[in-house]
């Protein structure tokens, strides 16, 4: 099944179902999110990230929350 297909079998859901399919997707999608994060993190790509705000905590350009 394609996108479009999909698309249109979505839309075709009655209310009830679009709402759990939505509660789904928006679990999926995330679960999918963090899988993508934390293999960026293993693999190094945030380090340089990590380290400016290290920097700029050390150096005083931090402010509390």
């Amino acid at each position: 099944m394609g996108v479009e297909e999909l698309k249109e079998a979505v839309k075709r859901l009655p209310k009830e179902d679009l709402a759990r399919f939505r509660s789904w997707f928006l679990e999926f999608d995330a679960a999918l999110w963090d899988e993508e994060f934390a293999e960026d993190a293993r693999g190094g790509k945030l380090d340089s990230l990590a380290e400016e705000a290290l920097r700029d905590l050390r150096e005083g350009r931090c402010a509390d929350l």
